[in-house]
């Protein structure tokens, strides 16, 4: 499975425990990972894109974003199993046509709470959250307006009406951090302080709130990596099988 890295405190976190643990072999890429982002996804099963301080569209300050919005669109197209992660989600929305603005209700930072629709049952990945809330971690000050044609809403927030969405039949974007506990909290607030002032939000606080919500976090979202990884798998079962005759 490809991961694309945009910045070093941005990894993979639970995500990676979870899905490695399930037996896939995770193989991360970006400019911190020593390792520039393929040309395409031929040999992998999977695709994960990360978050990251910088937007969509911001190729002259990373200049491996083309590259990483040419492979979304592949996933799209081919059927592989494929999640953005905030800046993950919004290079997959401007990548197939939607729209990406600045949060129109002002950034979502810190524990948040996310509602999933009723139209998320039967969902490959989020089935078992229809209908139910959930606390995620949130680092947004840009959102995804609007979605491409075709892409069905699977949940959102009261600021962020698009916080998980699917295009196709396997490409998901989140625009919270599903991946993300308290040392991932912790190494954002060091990198955010002004912003944090700006909200009014005490450092302290944003992070012990992550770190007493890591049972709950661990638990759902856990839930969520492991069938991604079992969709990836699918994946190699579905391209590995010999053809009819």
């Amino acid at each position: 499975m490809l991961v694309v890295e945009h910045q070093e405190n941005a990894g993979i976190g639970l995500f990676g425990e979870r899905i490695a643990a399930q037996g896939v072999v995770l193989e991360t890429v970006g400019p911190d990972a020593g390792a520039e982002v393929p040309a395409s996804l031929d040999g992998y099963d999977g695709l994960i894109v990360l978050g990251g301080s910088m937007g969509p569209t911001d190729d002259g300050d990373a200049p491996w974003l083309p590259a990483t919005r040419r492979l979304l669109v592949e996933g799209v197209a081919r059927g592989v199993p494929t999640l953005g992660i905030c800046l993950g989600a919004q290079l997959l929305v401007t990548a197939t046509g939607g729209r990406v603005r600045e949060a129109v209700a002002g950034p979502e930072v810190g524990l948040h709470t996310v509602s999933f629709a009723a139209d998320a049952a039967g969902d490959p990945l989020f089935d078992g959250l229809a209908a139910s809330d959930a606390v995620a971690v949130q680092w947004h000050y840009l959102e995804a307006g609007e979605l491409p044609a075709g892409a069905r809403l699977l949940a959102s927030s009261g600021p962020c009406r698009n916080q998980a969405f699917r295009i196709g039949e396997a490409a998901w974007g989140v625009q919270f951090h599903p991946e993300a506990l308290g040392g991932t909290a912790r190494d954002w607030v060091d990198e955010d302080r002004q912003g944090l002032v700006d909200l009014g939000l005490a450092e302290d606080a944003v992070v012990d709130e992550v770190l007493a919500a890591e049972p709950e976090l661990r638990r759902v979202w856990g839930a969520v990596a492991d069938r991604f990884a079992a969709l990836a798998e699918a994946q190699v079962r579905a391209t590995s099988a010999p053809a009819s005759a």
